[in-house]
This record gives structure tokens, sequence and C-alpha cells, in this order.
């Protein structure tokens, strides 16, 4: 399954274009999302919203679970745990997403989300289920 079929235009769609959401790097084993932070992602005190960061590591996680299945297949998130560990309020974040686990109907994915200086703002877990296309 080509990484351009599934991801062709994947920038410009939904909540991704209004975030400025960018795929870096997506294959079976890596995602990797980048985005800027700006006061379109802030929460009313002016740091990045927790439901941004989380929402970035959700699309890693089921970008990458896109990547490894079947093509009569979808993947979509059913559980995600994010603890946020420092605030930002500009710059460029970057999600990186590896698996954990992926098996034949769930898969686990570790999301780390790191400012441009490499330092940790959030860390995530999410589970992923491996469905049939409607």
């Amino acid at each position: 399954m080509a990484t351009e079929s599934i991801f062709e235009g994947i920038e410009q769609r939904g909540v991704h274009r209004h975030l400025g959401i960018r795929v870096a790097h997506a294959d079976p084993e890596l995602v990797v999302l980048e985005m800027d932070v700006t006061e379109i992602t802030h929460q009313p005190f002016g740091l990045l919203h927790g439901g941004v960061s989380a929402l970035l590591a959700e699309s890693a996680a089921s970008m990458g679970s896109a990547l490894s299945i079947g093509e009569h297949q979808s993947a979509v998130g059913i559980e995600i745990n994010a603890s946020h560990l420092r605030g930002i309020s500009e710059g460029t974040i970057t999600a990186t997403a590896t698996p954990i686990r992926k098996g034949r109907a769930v898969h686990v994915w570790h999301i780390g989300v790191s400012d441009d200086q490499g330092r940790g703002i959030c860390d995530a877990r999410c589970t992923v289920a491996v469905i049939s296309k409607p």
C-alpha cells in the first residue's frame, strides 16, 4: 500500500488543514507529524491546548496503523491517554509515533510530542482498532 495513495492531500483536509499539520515522515513503523503552535492552537491562557497535542498524537498513530493494514480495512482511534509535560506558546511541535504492538484487530502506539528544542511537551499512548471498511 503506497503512502501517497493513503495520504494524498491529507494536509489540506479537515482539521489537519485548519491546524496546519504536516506529514514529515510516514511508514508502518514510524510516523512524524509537525505543526506550528499559534494563537489558533492556544487554550484561553495562551498555551498550546492539550486537546491539540492529543489530536496530533492520535493522527500520527492512526496514520501508522493505516499504513500497516489491508486495503479493505480502516484504522480508527478508540482510546488515547496523554500526559502533558510542558507548556508552550509558540514554535513548532513534532509528534513521533512508533508501534508498541500491532495485532490483527488492535494496534497500540507510543507518541512523543516535543518542541523545536527536543523537549517533551506530551507523552501519549493511543489504541487503534482495525475494522472492515464500511
